[in-house]
């Protein structure tokens, strides 16, 4: 076992060696999972190998955080990061921390309880893309931008599952470490761990010390309370290859692709109940997802979605939306009882949501009243209403009360507003000139 590993760090120092390729980065997803966490191990004691002057290749260590992650899990690799950081700097190696997240509007409620996307299924898996795949190639294609092309490095193994040993194998060009990127341009792919097999994997991480100086066991650990037959899903995600996170331990614990979190469940068993909350609401999710009373007659781009027996298969519904944000605003109550530090939403998100529904036209519910209602408090908002007040007033001044010149500043304002806010100026010229249309044909 000990000779396979050994034979792998000599692989990887060779391969960081290699004189026609040492501009471009080595950018290796980091879960913190059981397989990554061996991968850098490994690539960090090739590195410690190689004398500082050849050390010219920049190394990435990046981790997505889709925002909606396991708390357990993320609170841990967090840590971890933050000690990868700082070994790095201390033992003067060539290895940058990096953490990707979603855009605001590609995150999961705002698509969710904003735009009233159903929760994800087999169907309909929209979350990979928008909140795994999309950040990492922003990522990647900036170091492309810059170096030319770049190397991701996975520890992806074919021992791990039949799927993954076929996708390992269709990519992959014999007699070469490095294989073409199925997707992204001028990117290669590099497994040096595909061999290695579950035993050899827990060997790295339980009997070679952490080169950053972490305390492995407590991975150990998290596996043996969240026990169930599966696997972590990928935190660095670059192709559809990788969408099935399945029955993951480290993915998303608003994961409703399959039918039952047993890793959550494994976790809330074994002590942590205050947990219980956001099991609970995965399972509502699952549950309403397919009620008819909870969706609309026609999906977002107009097209109808009524079964033959009359079910409706659009985006939810104004009601629906409204009491899911309640759900999730009291599940985040009762975890903060836990932990005061932990969001389930963020305040970008709820503010984002209010836009969208502003935008569609959905006033029947506030974002801000049901947060009032939830944590039995009222928002402080005087000083933003009084500065909204003003700009009302003036504006009104300038336009002589002119109502119609009023309304129509009003709304091209506002919209460039949301517009601002999601990080979608794209289309704003259009959408303006539409509006003036309306107010010129309406005269």
């Amino acid at each position: 076992m000990s000779t396979r590993i050994t034979h792998i760090i000599s692989e990887l120092e060779d391969q960081y060696l290699l004189s026609d390729d040492n501009s471009r980065p080595w950018i290796i997803g980091f879960s913190g999972g059981k397989d990554s966490t061996a991968l850098l191990q490994l690539v960090w004691l090739a590195l410690k190998k190689i004398p500082h002057e050849l050390r010219r290749r920049k190394i990435y260590v990046v981790c997505n955080d889709t925002l909606v992650e396991n708390p357990v899990v993320t609170d841990y690799v967090f840590g971890v990061l933050k000690q990868i950081e700082q070994a790095a700097v201390q033992q003067g190696l060539p290895i940058e921390v990096q953490k990707t997240i979603p855009r605001l509007e590609d995150s999961f409620w705002v698509n969710i309880i904003g735009r009233g996307y159903p929760v994800p299924n087999n169907g309909f898996r929209w979350c990979t893309d928008k909140m795994k795949i999309k950040p990492t190639s922003r990522f990647i294609m900036d170091q492309i931008t810059e170096n030319g092309e770049a190397i991701i490095l996975i520890g992806t193994r074919s021992a791990e599952s039949a799927t993954r040993a076929k996708s390992i194998k269709k990519h992959e060009i014999r007699g070469k470490r490095l294989t073409k990127h199925p997707n992204q341009y001028n990117t290669y792919v590099y497994s040096p761990i595909k061999d290695l097999l579950l035993e050899e994997v827990w060997y790295i991480i339980n009997t070679m010390t952490s080169p950053w100086g972490a305390d492995n066991s407590k991975l150990f650990q998290i596996y043996a309370d969240a026990s169930a037959d599966d696997y972590e899903c990928p935190t660095m995600v670059t192709d559809k290859s990788h969408s099935s996170c399945g029955q993951s331990r480290f993915g998303c614990w608003t994961c409703t692709v399959v039918k039952e979190d047993k890793s959550m469940t494994a976790l809330v068993n074994k002590g942590y109940q205050w947990l219980k909350p956001l099991l609970d609401l995965r399972a509502s999710m699952v549950e309403q997802r397919n009620v008819s009373k909870n969706r609309m007659p026609y999906r977002r781009n107009g097209q109808p979605a009524v079964t033959k027996d009359g079910h409706n298969q659009g985006y939810y519904t104004e009601k629906y939306i409204a009491a899911l944000l309640e759900q999730v605003l009291s599940a985040q109550k009762e975890v903060q009882k836990h932990n005061d530090d932990l969001s389930l939403i963020t305040n970008q998100e709820l503010i984002a949501i209010q836009v969208i529904w502003h935008k569609e036209f959905r006033f029947k519910y506030r974002v801000s009243e049901i947060y009032n209602k939830v944590y039995n408090k009222g928002i402080e908002m005087d000083k933003i209403n009084d500065k909204m007040q003003k700009e009302i007033d003036l504006l009104q001044s300038i336009c002589d009360d002119d109502l119609r010149d009023f309304n129509l500043i009003q709304e091209l304002l506002i919209m460039q507003k949301n517009k601002a806010l999601l990080n979608r100026k794209r289309g704003l010229k259009d959408d303006m000139e539409r509006v003036i249309e309306k107010y010129l044909y309406a005269s």
